[in-house]
Formats: structure tokens, C-alpha cells, sequence
């Protein structure tokens, strides 16, 4: 791809209003859409590699602060020189829903009731509905509700206007 010259530059993308925006030229757009991705792309991978590298210098003993307060989880508070080091490291529990279903099975079959217990939560996949006979859909519909994701939009230049 050939390097092109900027016509629209950061600073002047952070001051532009929505309609300003939007009555950029093709081109203009196309220029936005590609730098705000590759911009997008570099600060993701730049703040993993010095997030890496705040883990290869803190990350040891942030934990063992963590471990010295009785916890496994939660925020942490360290110091190296006048710099301040806040770690915080979240709880993440996933649970094994095959098991999760025979538990279920046995509070219920013990004639108690699973919603006292666990928190459920039903759904459809959706290639599977739309594969099932007309009459099963019918039976679910009432239960189901279709909502629209956010919008992303991927934009390229013809070959009959320029860059």
C-alpha cells in the first residue's frame, strides 16, 4: 500500500465535532478509519508489553503483600522509591456446568427447590433455534427477544477516488 500524506491530523480530530466529522470527504474518512485502527492496534499491544513489564517488576512482591494481609485477591499497596504501585488483582470463578447440572439434579430430585441454591440461567444457542421445525420455535418465541449489537463499520475507498 502506497504511504499517504495526512490531511487530517490527531490534534485536529480531538476538536472536531460528530458533524464535523461526519462531512469529511471520502477520502478524509477512509484516512480516520485506517489511522484510528493502526492507533487502536499499537496502544493495545504497547500497554500489554509495559503491563508485562510492570509484572516482571512489582507483580512478586505486590503478591506477597497481598499474601502478608491474609488475601489471595483484592488490591495491593507497594512502594519503590517515590513511586506508588497499586496492584489489583480480581477474583475470576467459573464453575464446571456439567457438575453445576448434577448438583441441580440431586437438590431437586431431594425435592428442594435449585433456585435456592444457584442462580440459573436458561438459554438457546442461537444456529440452534433457527434449525429447529416450526413448531418447536413457536413454543420458545414468547421467551425470546432479539436485540441489535453495536454497530461497527469497516470503510474502503473505490479505485476511482484517491487517498
Amino acid at each position: 500500500m502506497a504511504e499517504q500524506t495526512l490531511t487530517v491530523f490527531p490534534e485536529q480530530l480531538a476538536e472536531m465535532s460528530v458533524s464535523q466529522l461526519a462531512n469529511l470527504t471520502h477520502a478524509q474518512k477512509c484516512e480516520v478509519d485506517i489511522n484510528l485502527t493502526q492507533a487502536s492496534a499499537w496502544l493495545k499491544q504497547a500497554r500489554a508489553k509495559f503491563d508485562t513489564a510492570l509484572e516482571q517488576c512489582y507483580g512478586d512482591k505486590a503478591r506477597a503483600a497481598l499474601l502478608e494481609s491474609g488475601r489471595d485477591f483484592g488490591t495491593a499497596h507497594i512502594a519503590d522509591g517515590h513511586l506508588e504501585i497499586t496492584l489489583e488483582l480480581p477474583k475470576r470463578v467459573s464453575w464446571d456446568q456439567k457438575k453445576l447440572a448434577e448438583i441441580a439434579d440431586r437438590i431437586a430430585a431431594a425435592g428442594d427447590r435449585v433456585q435456592d441454591y444457584m442462580d440459573i440461567d436458561f438459554s438457546v444457542s442461537e444456529s440452534r433455534y433457527t434449525n429447529w421445525p416450526p413448531a418447536l420455535r413457536v413454543q420458545f418465541s414468547a421467551a425470546r427477544t432479539v436485540k441489535s449489537g453495536k454497530a461497527t463499520f469497516r470503510l474502503s475507498l473505490n479505485h476511482e477516488e484517491g487517498v
